[in-house]
């Protein structure tokens, strides 16, 4: 089987440097023993990193690139000037938000927690979850089996808290993602410092997680090379900045990301609704523009593999279910969780989207995007600071 990646893409490292050891690492330093099957416990030696700690705060700001920061830094001082106790971290396969999210909470790769896209099919069924969409069908707990980090330091007596967007309380991603933290939720960026400071002092030992997405859909809507983009990180910078401020003596602020993400101009836009060959077949297309996954009638998927391969050339890698599994871009996959990935998977090089504009109308008039494997949308940060009792 053809399974090897172009130059230009790189699989995650799961285990040796994903945001999948962030959550892990920080529930160590707190004493907290986590359980993720083959994964080491603490790769990114976070237990060293937050030595004394009894308090530790994890934000998450969405689509904030380890690249995109570093070409911004004179927008955000603040963020600069952290310390990156392990280097830039990578993003699971798709590097998508409902990917990314559960993959942190979980501690584990995407083949192995099941939220395997923006977008996938519902096996067995003729239909399709979008996970941002995703109330209680299907149920969280049936669709993402696996013990969260939260659930497991909340076992071991940790206060733990996620402090989010209040729409999003209850929904089956933050069921999925965040089980086993009590949710706080939140309407503002100032809302959201003071209610993880008030997470921090929830207990002797605390947890807390905190999560923005205003980054994330104003780069989407504006473009990441836009005025609106630089001005809402500088916001971010400002939202971290509150939080030291208040910091405990005895905690210490960790600030990663899920994604980077890219623009992707006119010229680079393939419209699969324009594409009648690519669509033959085609029982339900899922994913988003820049990872694809394509679900064929019975009978169809070799053939639509060629095709496939063939029209979009050197837009995308484009490869079988089997051969993506085997490529390990998803981590190990359970055997009950691969129907879960397209008959056909692609996933975009270079600037390329894979639009289709009559069936994801609004998707496909976004500016900027994420999904696939360039380093521009893995490399994500993880930046540290210490409260003054931990100088």
């Amino acid at each position: 089987m053809t399974t090897a990646l172009p130059a230009d893409l790189a699989a995650p490292a799961y285990g040796g440097g994903t945001l999948a050891d962030v959550l892990p690492g920080a529930a160590a330093a707190l004493g907290v023993p986590v359980h993720r099957g083959d994964l080491p416990g603490d790769p990114l030696d976070l237990t060293g990193a937050l030595a004394g700690a009894r308090r530790v705060a994890v934000l998450l700001v969405d689509g904030l690139g380890a690249d995109l920061l570093r070409r911004h830094a004179a927008i955000a001082p603040t963020l600069a000037a952290l310390a990156t106790p392990a280097g830039d971290l990578s993003a699971p396969c798709p590097s998508t938000t409902p990917v990314s999210l559960t993959t942190l909470g979980t501690g584990l790769p995407p083949g192995s927690h099941g939220v395997l896209g923006f977008v996938t099919a519902v096996p067995g069924e003729d239909r399709a979850l979008n996970h941002t969409q995703w109330a209680d069908d299907p149920d969280p707990r049936d669709w993402q089996s696996r013990r969260t980090v939260f659930e497991q330091a909340a076992d071991a007596g940790v206060a733990v808290t996620a402090v989010a967007p209040y729409a999003y309380r209850g929904s089956g991603l933050s069921e999925a993602a965040y089980r086993g933290a009590a949710y706080s939720g939140t309407v503002g960026a100032g809302d959201l410092a003071a209610g993880l400071l008030q997470a921090l002092e929830a207990g002797p030992r605390a947890l807390a997680y905190g999560y923005t997405p205003e980054l994330d859909l104003t780069g989407h809507v504006r473009g990441v090379d836009s005025r609106a983009w630089r001005a809402q990180l500088a916001l971010v910078d400002r939202l971290v900045e509150q939080v030291l401020a208040g910091l405990p003596d005895d905690a210490a602020l960790l600030v990663t990301a899920d994604h980077g993400m890219l623009d992707v101009p006119v010229h680079t836009r393939f419209d699969l609704d324009d594409e009648p060959d690519l669509l033959d077949g085609v029982r339900l297309l899922a994913g988003e523009p820049r990872a694809r996954y394509v679900h064929a009638v019975p009978g169809a998927a070799d053939d639509l593999l060629h095709r496939w391969r063939d029209v979009l050339g050197h837009r995308a890698w484009v490869v079988s279910r089997e051969e993506a599994v085997a490529s390990g871009v998803f981590g190990p996959v359970d055997d009950a969780l691969a129907e879960r990935v397209g008959d056909v998977v692609a996933l975009a090089r270079g600037t390329w989207a894979l639009t289709a504009t009559r069936q994801e109308p609004g998707p496909s008039r976004l500016e900027a995007y994420h999904g696939s494997l360039t380093g521009v949308e893995l490399a994500i940060p993880l930046l540290l600071a210490r409260g003054r009792a931990l100088q």
